[in-house]
């Protein structure tokens, strides 16, 4: 049996990299097949390409954002999303707020790109590996 390709154990984290052709994520459902394919690969950790993103996941006053983002902490994956976000942080101050603030915490990171996501999860101590606990 071979590995799918965008699955990769980096620092002891299975990570489910969410192609960069993927369709667009802009709902708790497309979430959910997200997370159903993270869960076929017993990935802890979901790396997805911030353009992967519908637009109105940034307009926080839409919620898209709060329903995705729930829908990875309750069911204990993690979420990192890779690029460039500069746009979407010039235009709202309460973006820059949210991403600061979930970059502080274990569930959910906005990353400029993959070595920042292989740093993030090296500097982890072993004890709060992402395989262990969500």
């Amino acid at each position: 049996m071979t590995r799918d390709p965008a699955v990769e154990l980096v620092h002891g984290v299975t990570v489910y990299f969410y192609p960069a052709d993927a369709p667009i994520v802009g709902s708790e459902g497309q979430a959910s097949e997200v997370l159903a394919t993270a869960f076929g690969h017993r990935a802890a950790l979901v790396a997805m390409p911030v353009d992967r993103l519908d637009d109105m996941f940034f307009h926080l006053s839409t919620r898209i954002a709060g329903d995705i983002l729930q829908k990875f902490v309750n069911h204990r994956v993690q979420l990192a999303i890779l690029g460039d976000l500069d746009s979407h942080l010039r235009t709202s101050a309460a973006l820059r707020d949210f991403v600061a603030e979930s970059n502080r915490g274990t569930h959910v990171w906005f990353l400029r790109d993959r070595p920042a996501l292989e740093a993030r999860l090296a500097a982890r101590p072993a004890s709060g590996s992402a395989t262990t606990s969500g």
